[in-house]
């Protein structure tokens, strides 16, 4: 069973950048797609961005576009979130998610999360 671990959550400021980086251990990472999702107070976890082993034709939600990438190196299992001209609404707790191909999302394994705020 994977297990993953986020890091990189933070405060920053309307407009400012952060990345987030997902580790994940005990399993074999190529098999995984991987995910951000995010869960803002009071909504339902949505999906932000996934990307497939071969990091080809990565898919993103549409409030996102532009905005964030999503990236792996799958030397190093790691799978990469960069946002950039950050929002207010972007507030979240984001979680990484990890599937293997086939397998229905809510089959898959989630990290613990990593908070970000965005605020002046």
């Amino acid at each position: 069973q994977v297990q993953l671990v986020e890091s990189g959550g933070g405060l920053v400021q309307p407009g400012g950048s952060l990345r987030l980086s997902c580790a994940a251990s005990r399993g074999t990472f190529i098999m995984y797609v991987m995910s951000w999702y995010r869960q803002a107070p009071g909504k339902e976890r949505e999906l932000v961005a996934t990307i497939t082993s071969t990091s080809g034709s990565p898919n993103y939600a549409d409030s996102v576009k532009g905005r964030f990438t999503i990236s792996r190196d799958n030397a190093k299992n790691t799978v990469y979130l960069q946002m950039n001209s950050l929002k207010p609404e972007d507030t979240a707790v984001y979680y990484c998610h990890a599937r293997e191909y086939g397998v229905p999302a809510r089959l898959g394994t989630w990290g613990k999360g990593t908070l970000v705020t965005v605020s002046s």
